[in-house]
């Protein structure tokens, strides 16, 4: 299958180019650099160098391929991106796999894709695009991550301490909430799964059923980190803070999101043959959270 695909080289798109090619789909991304469309080239797929704003763009390589995945998501780009996507699609068998996430169903311990919603102001722009993805003709997919992790980045780098000079290790509130969470690869493979299934109006939460609490991310971040004698064992500490003194550090909106308690298991997903099968975020922080 020729699929269209954005994001190509952030991080959870990134992931999913790998996964596309490693299932022998041929894939066309758009990159807005020449240095980001040679890596995209080097991990296997055909690569334009333009920018998701550019609306004939986007509406050629949406008809050009047999389907088209969002990952590049962002506030100023996916109306126009969206409006744009569905009106090339219509009236074909061409899925559409577009990418949400677990903020948007507020503070919950049994998130399903039939949890109500209630988004924080960091994601609240995300409801009115995906309802109109999911209202459309098209067949269209939402995946909705959890935590994002893997290969040394994304959120859970917050809890390594430096490993020259070790500081304490800040946990966002008192860190008793629990996040969701989902290894980046095991995620990209959710998006190949929603792509050859070509559901009408599918909803994913994409998440591997381990839901630690934000307190056990920071310990287990600390436990691996080299002493200042060369030896393994953590010289940092765990700190917690008020609500309020994240927010001033994160910022209002980021802090907010992250101080959510929520937990989910991905079972629907896992019924439809998803098999997440990478480490814990706890066990990555615990070998050790670097880039590779």
């Amino acid at each position: 299958m020729h699929v269209f695909l954005t994001g190509a080289s952030g991080y959870i798109g990134s992931a999913v180019l790998r996964a596309l090619i490693a299932h022998d789909h041929t894939v066309t991304a758009v990159l807005r650099s020449d240095e980001k469309a040679a890596r995209a080239e080097e991990a296997g797929a055909t690569a334009v160098v333009g920018d998701l704003t550019d609306l004939a763009l986007v509406a050629r390589l949406a008809e050009q391929a047999d389907a088209v995945v969002h990952t590049a998501s962002a506030e100023d780009v996916d109306p126009d991106f969206i409006a744009t996507v569905l009106t090339a699609l219509e009236g074909t068998a061409k899925p559409f796999v577009h990418t949400g996430g677990i903020f948007t169903f507020g503070a919950s311990g049994a998130i399903t894709v039939a949890s109500p919603v209630a988004p924080p102001a960091l994601t609240a722009w995300r409801a009115a695009n995906e309802a109109r993805v999911r209202t459309s003709a098209v067949r269209t997919t939402v995946v909705a991550p959890g935590i994002v992790y893997g290969h040394g980045a994304g959120i859970p780098t917050m809890f390594v301490p430096a490993s020259d000079t070790p500081t304490p290790v800040r946990l966002v509130g008192d860190g008793t909430q629990r996040w969701t969470t989902v290894h980046v690869d095991d995620l990209a493979e959710l998006y190949v799964l929603a792509v050859e299934r070509a559901d009408q109006d599918g909803y994913l939460v994409a998440a591997s059923g381990h839901n630690p609490t934000v307190r056990e991310l920071a310990q287990a971040g600390v436990e691996r980190h080299p002493g200042s004698d060369g030896h393994n064992g953590s010289t940092a500490s765990v700190v917690s803070e008020s609500a309020d003194e994240s927010r001033a550090r994160l910022g209002t909106d980021f802090a907010d999101a992250l101080l959510l308690d929520q937990a989910a298991t991905g079972a629907y997903a896992r019924s439809l043959g998803w098999q997440p099968s990478r480490p814990t975020l706890v066990e990555e922080l615990r070998n050790g959270y670097r880039a590779d």
